[in-house]
């Protein structure tokens, strides 16, 4: 199993419960769509698996490691070697190019792997594209660096909030097919958020959060 999430309960301060004994797995390989209504815990659930936050109780293993006594140190790594994340911002850095966008987190985690991004390249439709910058880009286009970017490291588990929140219908079909076969190609595993039933059909699993509850 790569990731499990076993009875996590996390409240906000001033003891607002957001997830209440959420418990799920995902397998290496597989997909899943999380949905649920705005205010159900579903980014926030994904910031957890991120390491970007912590829980209150229970516990999350990610490929074999639990995350409970990991320091913000190890939390980093996690999110350099072996996760990635995809948002619905899609957060490039504006002086950079588009090749040095999608370089950059392989090379700060040490995993530059030039062939790989010449493929990642021309998967994503980017060759000509290169040399431009964020500020120039249309928003499918910087999507697509985004998750080229995620991509660079070939992450065990792939983290997607939104991803295709702020494109028009087609920027969202192609965004959405080029994760997909990504994701496939690298065994990666894929837990993303999503309001689209459309999108969460073409998922291996769903799951649904309700109050902070899975249905």
């Amino acid at each position: 199993m790569l990731l499990s999430i076993e009875h996590v309960r996390k409240s906000y301060p001033g003891g607002r419960p957001v997830l209440n004994d959420v418990s799920l797995t995902l397998e290496q390989g597989q997909t899943l769509a999380l949905t649920g209504e705005s205010g159900s815990g579903k980014s926030t659930l994904l910031h957890l698996v991120a390491a970007l936050d912590g829980f209150d109780s229970g516990e999350i293993t990610l490929d074999g490691g639990p995350m409970s006594p990991l320091d913000d140190a190890a939390r980093a790594a996690l999110r350099r070697n072996t996760l990635s994340l995809v948002f619905q911002q899609f957060n490039l850095i504006p002086s950079l190019t588009v090749a040095q966008n999608l370089s950059i987190h392989a090379r700060l985690a040490g995993r530059d792997n030039p062939e790989w991004i010449t493929h990642l390249t021309e998967r994503l439709g980017l060759i000509d594209l290169q040399d431009r910058y964020p500020e120039n880009l249309s928003g499918g286009q910087q999507q697509r660096v985004a998750i080229g970017r995620a991509m660079a490291i070939r992450p065990r588990l792939l983290l997607a909030d939104e991803p295709t929140g702020n494109l028009d219908e087609t920027a969202s079909a192609v965004v959405l097919d080029l994760m997909l076969s990504l994701v496939a190609d690298t065994d990666a595993a894929l837990l993303l958020v999503t309001h689209s039933t459309e999108i969460a059909s073409r998922l291996d699993r769903r799951a649904h959060l309700t109050g902070g509850c899975i249905e």
